[in-house]
């Protein structure tokens, strides 16, 4: 990453809103600091019969305002800086929304794609196994996250619940909903996402009709967002995923989009559009901005050649703290991860609170309760921008330290 490490630029947001915040240095030496971190080794026997280990991460950043909370992510560049740093965001995440969780992130370095369904379902059990002493349902409740999806949930649900000798949904979200998980969930994020991009294009007096927008990233979150903000009425006039995507400014299908990668297991020579590169894509004119890869895309040797009114970080950290002051300074509007992305936390926040009532509701009361907390935390940090004269990153970061550091001067330092 440009800038260094997601750690660095983890530790650079907060510095700057402690600044900003006259944070006494106390509240920031405990809030620069994971309270614990977790390496494990994760031997799995592979279908030849041969045994490999991998390296696995559990980080819980701070639970001064309940129980951590975070996904587990399935990637070859997974880093314990990385996770350290996506534990961070989660802390000040949820507190930006009032979800009453700290923030925790897990991941094993593998490409799951890499393995066949009997070595995946090994790998998870016995990762599971090992950071069992960490999670739980008043302890730390894992989620879905980059690589990962329902049934990996689920297999760390029943790992759990068979060590505890009886079910316990609360363990984990994200779960398929007949074992507990909550209807719509599954695209919670990209809901998440829409509420807050119609509610920017709103502010910024933006017409959502035929608005262009490109996304980076065609995972549960980026193809969740190309279908949410096409049945609203805007134009998607890019896509990619890892292997490329496609260009056409008179816009694409999104139905195309997913037979092609259904077909061919990629964007790659969809031929709907042009074929553009990720590189490339993020310089594409647009109205609307939004990243749903992976972190670091967005740095200083491209922020200029940015062409788009508005940037909605639907990925975890993907502006470097430099390509935010060239923003700043062209006026594009970046609506930060730990606003924009929260949907996904605030459906599991409603998960678990229906697993532990036992007691579950319909998608419509779903989707209405995140629409509320959505639009309000985007007031809430949008007053507090234009008040501070700060940006939209600066605000939520300042609004959900504030709310983290309240927490910790309440309940005091132990012993």
């Amino acid at each position: 990453m440009s800038g260094g490490t997601a750690w660095d630029t983890a530790l650079s947001q907060l510095d700057d809103a402690a600044r900003i915040m006259n944070l006494e240095p106390g509240v920031l030496e405990v809030l620069r600091a994971p309270r614990r971190a977790l390496q494990v080794a994760v031997p799995v026997r592979m279908d030849d019969g041969s045994v490999r280990v991998f390296t696995g991460f559990r980080v819980h950043h701070n639970t001064s305002r309940g129980p951590s909370k975070g996904g587990i992510r399935y990637h070859p560049m997974v880093t314990l800086d990385e996770v350290k740093a996506l534990a961070m965001w989660m802390t000040w995440k949820c507190a930006v929304v009032g979800i009453p969780y700290g923030g925790a992130k897990g991941g094993v370095v593998i490409d799951p794609k890499s393995l066949s369904m009997g070595e995946l379902e090994r790998l998870t059990r016995r990762y599971a196994s090992e950071i069992l002493p960490l999670i739980g349902p008043e302890r730390d409740i894992p989620a879905p996250d980059l690589g990962t999806n329902e049934q990996v949930m689920a297999w760390i649900m029943d790992t759990y619940s068979t060590r505890e000798g009886f079910s316990v949904p609360g363990v984990v979200t994200g779960k398929p909903v007949a074992i507990g998980g909550s209807k719509g969930r599954s695209h919670a994020t990209a809901r998440g996402g829409m509420d807050i991009t119609l509610a920017t294009l709103k502010h910024l007096g933006m017409p959502v009709e035929d608005a262009r927008v490109v996304v980076q990233g065609f995972g549960n979150v980026g193809g969740g967002t190309v279908d949410l903000l096409a049945e609203q009425g805007c134009k998607i006039v890019a896509v990619s995923d890892e292997s490329g995507g496609g260009y056409n400014p008179e816009g694409l299908s999104p139905q195309g989009l997913l037979a092609h990668r259904d077909r061919d297991g990629g964007l790659t020579g969809f031929e709907g559009g042009e074929a553009v590169t990720n590189a490339e894509l993020l310089e594409l004119p647009c109205d609307v901005l939004i990243p749903a890869a992976i972190e670091g895309q967005l740095t200083e040797e491209n922020a200029d050649r940015v062409r788009t009114s508005v940037i909605v970080e639907a990925a975890n950290g993907p502006t470097t703290p430099q390509a935010d002051v060239v923003f700043e300074d062209r006026g594009i509007r970046v609506v930060p991860d730990i606003l924009a992305n929260a949907g996904g936390v605030t459906v599991s926040y409603f998960e678990w609170v229906q697993d532990l009532q036992a007691y579950y509701w319909d998608e419509d009361e779903v989707n209405d309760r995140l629409r509320k907390i959505m639009e309000t935390s985007y007031v809430d940090v949008l007053d507090l921008a234009q008040d501070q004269k700060v940006s939209m990153r600066m605000a939520a970061t300042i609004l959900g330290v504030g709310r983290v550091a309240e927490a910790h001067r309440t309940r005091g330092l132990y012993p």
